[in-house]
């Protein structure tokens, strides 16, 4: 897998961005930092490490803001998206500043790519399975993310390459059963929430069944979710509602897994929303380590090739540029203070 050509980090306003690492920071050290004081404000050059074989990188900007609120500079050796191969460690980055505050960002930073880097790739494990058996729909999120990290989650799809569905109950109007029941009927839901809507909002409907389906597009609902549908119910009445509403949408969700899957594709199906995108998904490992020595030259590279491609440096032949040429290498535990 190769880094996408947009820059998703676009999208991220800048002032957002801010908050969250400061809200992140003052959570970890809300008064004092007795492990600071014994590290002091020396300069230090800090390796990211990625520890998990095939992992994607994802959430840079999000490690980049916490280092940027400490005064601290980040150099990435690999772009955003990339696929790392099979090695047991690699280099990903390299963090700059004063030893207690990249000591004080460490723990925060490494969370937020842990976890968007676990989800990008879950997705990309995911979309390679749907178009390896050729479905060509959409795979999706859901609006089961972890409170206070939504963004972070929403930007791993992205990054990751599935479509993060609603982002919030602000944006798609989607009426589950709950909200059926508690108004009396599919047909009275669509048309009231169409009533206040907008032209500029699509309508979804969480079914149950074929019939609850047909009712949903004749009261004009845009999409119909046919929920926790057994693969083959699910083919057949995706095949109904679509001769009956070709324009109609159909979203498959409920109980799919990875392993599952498969078994939900069809060409009726438009839409499969997954909530294990985030929920049990494993991140993948990194850590951030000192060097002991930061000026001495690091250990030889091994005889070996990396799929991922490092970011190119112009630095010439600085101390840092040393590093960069021993990406994909195994790196060695003398070289860092673990």
């Amino acid at each position: 897998m190769t880094a996408t050509a947009l820059d998703l980090s676009q999208l991220l306003p800048p002032t957002k961005l801010s908050q969250l690492a400061r809200d992140w920071l003052a959570e970890d050290t809300p008064s004092f930092d007795p492990a600071g004081l014994c590290v002091g404000s020396r300069e230090v050059t800090a390796a990211l490490l990625c520890k998990t074989p095939g992992g994607v990188l994802a959430g840079t900007p999000f490690f980049n803001a916490v280092f940027s609120e400490l005064g601290c500079s980040v150099e990435w050796l690999y772009p955003e998206g990339t696929k790392f191969g099979l090695e047991l460690v690699t280099r990903v980055a390299l963090v700059r500043g004063p030893a207690r505050r990249v000591l004080l960002g460490e723990r925060c930073a490494l969370n937020a790519l842990a976890r968007a880097s676990g989800i990008a790739s879950r997705c990309h494990l995911l979309l390679e399975r749907a178009r390896h058996c050729g479905w060509a729909g959409k795979l999706a999120g859901t609006r089961k993310t972890t409170p206070g990290f939504r963004l972070v989650e929403k930007y791993a799809m992205l990054v990751g390459g599935v479509d993060t569905h609603r982002h919030d109950l602000s944006g798609l109007v989607m009426l589950k059963d709950n909200h059926v029941w508690a108004c009396g009927s599919i047909t009275q839901a669509v048309q009231e929430a169409r009533s206040v809507a907008g032209f500029s909002n699509k309508v979804e409907v969480e079914c149950s069944s074929e019939q609850e389906g047909r009712e949903a597009a004749r009261a004009g609902a845009d999409i119909v979710m046919l929920d926790n549908f057994p693969p083959q119910a699910l083919h057949s009445a995706a095949r109904s509602l679509k001769q009956q509403f070709p324009a109609l949408l159909i979203e498959a969700s409920g109980g799919v897994t990875p392993e599952s899957l498969p078994q939900f594709f069809s060409p009726h199906v438009d839409v499969i929303s997954l909530g294990c995108i985030t929920q049990g998904c494993p991140v993948v490992d990194f850590s951030l380590k000192v060097q002991h020595h930061p000026g001495s030259e690091p250990s030889p590279p091994a005889d070996r090739s990396s799929p991922a491609t490092p970011v190119s440096s112009d630095q010439g032949n600085s101390p840092v540029n040393d590093i960069v040429t021993t990406l994909g290498s195994p790196v060695s535990r003398r070289d860092f203070a673990f």
